[in-house]
Parts: structure tokens; C-alpha cells; sequence
């Protein structure tokens, strides 16, 4: 049986990187059936926005989507596509993945965190309003259930993946009531996971310093929103940076997986970008799909692809294109033995 996927090719760089992943994806074996869904800036000028109601449905109705990268202006212009997706389709779990590879260029070895941030409301929920004319507010929104709910997501991610702790991220000792509350809502979830997994808490401030100084001591991170934006960008340049970072976003009706990278509008139609993250992107669909041995393949094909340093990118030292860095991947594939549908 085919998977639908809504596949959003996104700006810029974003259509070389969905054909490069829809190719290598083509190759695991699985069957998809791509419906192609255009979104971001170019679709302004027909439809007025730039996430059109037509892709949403699109998304909701095949409750599984792939996304490149798509332009979301600073300071003007419309809102992010990326947080309205989040809002839209109550995709509350944001997953971030990161995970040391042979043959990018990092200050560290071995490091292996996964980033889990609430999705859905803190800053990020959008109610700001200018106060007279020269200064805004900006309101923020924590809520207990919403925390109650993405620390749960990343316990029970840490028991499903065999991951040994769990650290609440927050600023509980400044803003007592918001960041205290989702604290308080991280200690009653670790509760019911008490004796499986260890769990511990750590206000951001130091938590950016410790990552940087020792990121082997952390495993799973559980962070509100604008926490969780700003230290997985950090847990990305440990690895080697955005160009290595897969995501996701997850929801009880729906996921879409995404690099989290821009879309590098300068580099678009030159057949120069990096289509890892967005490869990546498509091993963690795979997991959430059910296929987790053969996510773990592909995985294991783009490290050892990476690690053999011939056919790669110009930023990973190589002269490869996209679509032969595709094609690598792809012979990588094919060369091991395929596991049967569904495992």
C-alpha cells in the first residue's frame, strides 16, 4: 500500500531539495504517492497568502506531509508558514534530532540530543499589539495542559527510542508563574515515568552554557516554545549546523516534516544545496510511519555517503550537486538489503 504525503516543495532552494529527497524516499523501497502542494511566496500574487487553504486541507486529509524550506520575512510581510502550519493543524510537538556525523566539520564528537519544544503558544502564539507609538507588547501563554501535554510527548519518545533521561528546560526562577507552571507540569509527568526515566531541570541560561561546554551529559530536552526555537539552532551548530538538522512537527491529527534551514533564495535553481536535513527530515516520516529499520537505514546510508566525502556538497568539501549527492545516497541504498515491508 502507497502512503499519500502532501509534498510541499517550498522557496528558494526548497524544490531541488523535495526532489532529492522524494527520489531517495522512492528508493527505501516504501510506496508513496506524492500529491504536490505549492506554498510560500509565490503563491501570494494568485491566492493572497502564501498557505492557501487548499494545502491545508491537503494536509488534513493525508495527515502526513513533507516540506522544504520556505521564506518567512524579518520584521514585514506575512507570518511565518511554518508557525501558521503549527497553529492550523495543532501540530503541538516540535522534534528536533541532533546527532554528530562523520565527515561534517564540529567542534564535538558524539553528540547525540534530541530537542522537544511546545509548538503551540508562549511567545510564539502571536497576541503582540503596539502600546502607543513607540513601544509593543508582546504576550505570553503558557497554559498546563499544553505542557502537560508536550512533556509527555517527550517521555514517552524517550521510552520508545530507549533514551535514559529527560531535562525540563525554563526560567522558572524570573517568570514564577509561566515558565514555574510549565515546570510544575514537567515534575507531574516525570512522576508516572519514575524509575524508567531519570529526569532533571535546568534553567536556559545555563542550559546554553552546559551544552557548550558538556553536551554529553544531556539526552532528551523538553523546552516551551521561544526556549525551545533558540537551543535547538544551538544543539544544530554542535552538529555541524542547520544543513544537518532534520525536523518535525507532530500532532494527534497530523505530522509534517521539515528542514529547518532557510531557503538560501540566492542558491535556488544552481543544483549546489545540501539536501541532508531534508533527507533527514524524511527518515524521521519513516519512523513516525512505522518503518523504523528502514529509516535507520537511510540514516545510515547519508552518514556513510558523508563520511566517504566523494560525492558531497560544496559545504561538506565536496564538488557533488544536489541531485548527485542524491544519486549517491540512492546506489548506498540499493547496495544493502532492503527489509521487508512494514518492519
Amino acid at each position: 500500500m502507497a502512503h499519500r504525503v502532501t509534498l510541499i516543495p517550498g522557496d528558494g532552494i526548497g524544490p531541488e531539495l523535495a526532489e532529492a529527497t522524494r527520489r531517495v524516499l522512492d528508493a527505501t523501497g516504501i510506496g508513496f504517492d506524492w500529491e504536490v502542494q505549492e506554498a510560500g511566496e509565490a503563491c501570494i500574487a494568485e491566492y493572497g497568502t502564501p498557505l492557501p487553504d487548499h494545502v491545508l486541507d491537503s494536509i488534513r486529509r493525508n495527515r502526513i506531509a513533507l516540506k522544504g524550506p520556505i521564506t518567512t520575512p524579518v520584521g514585514t510581510g506575512f507570518r511565518s508558514v511554518n508557525v501558521a502550519l503549527r497553529q492550523t493543524l495543532n501540530l503541538y510537538a516540535n522534534l528536533r534530532p541532533a546527532r554528530s556525523i562523520e565527515g561534517v566539520e564540529s567542534r564535538y564528537q558524539d553528540v547525540d540530543l534530541v530537542i522537544v519544544r511546545e509548538n503551540t503558544e508562549d511567545l510564539y502564539a502571536g497576541i503582540e499589539h503596539m502600546v502607543g507609538p513607540d513601544a509593543a507588547e508582546s504576550i505570553k501563554i503558557i497554559t498546563r495542559a499544553a505542557s502537560e501535554r508536550i512533556a509527555r510527548f517527550a517521555f514517552e519518545y524517550a521510552v520508545a527510542n530507549q533514551r535514559r533521561k529527560v531535562t525540563a528546560v525554563h526560567k522558572a526562577n524570573i517568570m514564577k508563574l509561566s515558565d514555574g507552571l510549565f515546570l510544575e507540569a514537567c515534575r507531574t509527568v516525570a512522576a508516572d515515568y519514575d524509575g524508567r526515566i531519570e529526569f532533571e531541570d535546568r534553567i536556559v541560561d545555563n542550559m546554553c552554557m552546559q551544552l557548550v561546554q558538556k553536551p554529553d551529559l544531556y539526552d532528551v530536552m523538553v523546552l516551551p516554545n521561544l526556549y525551545g526555537d533558540i537551543v535547538s539552532d544551538l544543539c544544530a551548530g554542535l552538529v555541524g549546523g542547520l544543513g544537518v538538522a532534520p525536523g518535525a512537527n507532530i500532532g494527534e491529527d497530523g505530522a509534517v516534516f521539515e528542514p529547518v534551514h532557510g531557503s538560501a533564495p540566492k542558491y535556488a535553481g544552481q543544483n549546489r544545496a545540501n539536501p541532508t536535513a531534508m533527507i533527514l527530515s524524511g527518515a524521521l516520516m519513516l519512523r513516525h510511519l512505522g518503518y523504523a529499520d528502514v529509516a535507520a537505514r537511510l540514516e545510515l546510508a547519508v552518514r556513510e555517503v558523508i563520511a566517504e566525502g566523494r560525492t558531497v556538497t560544496y559545504d561538506l568539501g565536496g564538488d557533488a550537486g544536489t541531485s548527485q549527492f542524491a544519486d549517491a545516497i540512492v546506489e548506498r541504498l540499493a547496495a544493502t538489503t532492503a527489509p521487508a515491508a512494514g518492519s
